[in-house]
């Protein structure tokens, strides 16, 4: 069970914060593309993202962007929305760090976060805002019990 799961379980609030890194290769940017069907030659040619000025091919946004979605599934977070600010692109081989904040919960455990990505030079690459619903007691104890049968079922 991950970290991030345990304080889920334990219960969340305002300021709350989680933090995780993933390196991006190439073969998960052409995976994200054939799923997404986003075949935008920037992720694909060199030359066309070369006229772009950019350095070379870059990762799908929406792809690095989903790291925030990393931390929602352990938290069990709920989404009702998601809006993002796309700052520098994200090479392959790029290693981003994702800092995820809660930083507002009502008495309805709805919830808003901020989350900021940055990549290995420190410089920021997107900016996300979102919104949703964190789980109260019930999905809590259900969560709990989740974790439980996973440590007893036996291992290949």
């Amino acid at each position: 069970m991950s970290d991030i799961r345990k304080r889920a379980i334990a219960g969340l609030k305002a300021g709350d914060s989680f933090t995780l890194a993933r390196t991006f290769t190439e073969d998960e940017t052409l995976s994200f593309g054939d799923i997404s069907r986003d075949q935008n030659p920037v992720h694909y040619s060199d030359e066309f993202a070369q006229a772009k000025n950019l350095k070379g091919k870059i990762c799908h946004g929406l792809l690095v962007g989903g790291m925030i979605t990393e931390v929602g599934g352990q938290i069990g977070w709920l989404a009702s929305g998601m809006n993002f600010r796309f700052r520098r692109p994200v090479y392959f081989g790029d290693t981003i760090t994702c800092v995820f904040t809660i930083t507002e919960v009502d008495e309805r455990n709805r919830a808003r976060a901020e989350a900021i990505l940055s990549n290995q030079h420190g410089e920021p690459v997107i900016d996300a805002w979102l919104t949703g619903v964190l789980p109260g007691p019930r999905e809590q104890q259900v969560m709990s019990a989740l974790v439980s049968e996973q440590k007893t079922e036996p291992s290949d």
